[in-house]
């Protein structure tokens, strides 16, 4: 049989296959990726806050 150009037709399996792929990685991306990005975003405050809260003087 001759090959058609273009896409190919993707069969309900696939497709169901395809959409199972794409929920896992959104759950993922909220069980990975946000809590990494809010680590560095705490990470990144406390540095700030140490660096410009008032130094001790001592007499």
């Amino acid at each position: 049989m001759r090959q058609l150009k273009g896409k190919t037709k993707e069969t309900s399996k696939q497709k169901k296959e395809r959409k199972k792929e794409f929920v896992e990685n959104k759950q993922r991306v909220f069980s990975v990726v946000l809590p990494t990005l809010a680590a560095i975003a705490a990470l990144i405050a406390a540095y700030v806050y140490i660096k410009t809260r008032p130094k001790a003087v001592d007499f």
